[in-house]
């Protein structure tokens, strides 16, 4: 099975702000049995001193994650926005950019990460592509573009 699960999927979500979106994601991997308890409350704190806001063009995301210490198995949470809603850039942490998909990392392995970031990157760098994913409607469509789209990950090195 790969990174990313139809269940881990969630188009158009609307939020109030970061914390909520992000203690939404972190709650869906709890469920799903991917990570500890306390995954929310490591991603929130290092929200706050790496902020993972990422300016993209037009369209700006957030890769939000944890250590993996807080991961018991990898997975990747993701969610596109209604409404566009603040991260801090993480670049310029007294940036505010506003972000509209949310691509929450849950790696078990220690160097996993920069495998996911990078075919993450490529995704992110194609504006033509993220247009689309926002403008998905169906969780299952936008799971099957995003599965076909990480494909490439492997996690087994």
């Amino acid at each position: 099975m790969g990174l990313i699960s139809e269940s881990l999927v969630f188009p158009e979500q609307t939020f109030a702000n970061n914390e909520e979106a992000l203690r939404f994601l972190a709650g869906k991997l709890n469920a799903a049995g991917k990570v500890h308890d306390d995954f929310f409350d490591a991603v929130w704190a290092r929200e706050q001193k790496f902020p993972t806001g990422l300016p993209a063009g037009k369209i700006n995301v957030a890769i939000p994650h944890a250590d993996a210490k807080y991961v018991k198995e990898s997975a990747i949470a993701v969610a596109t926005l209604a409404k566009p809603i603040q991260f801090h850039n993480m670049a310029l942490t007294d940036q505010e950019l506003p972000v509209s998909l949310i691509m929450m990392l849950a790696i078990h392995e220690p160097h996993g990460q920069v495998q996911v970031l990078q075919n993450a990157m490529a995704l992110f760098q194609d504006e033509k592509h993220l247009a689309q994913l926002l403008a998905e409607h169906d969780a299952h469509t936008l799971f099957a573009d995003l599965d076909k789209t990480l494909a490439g990950v492997s996690l087994d090195q």
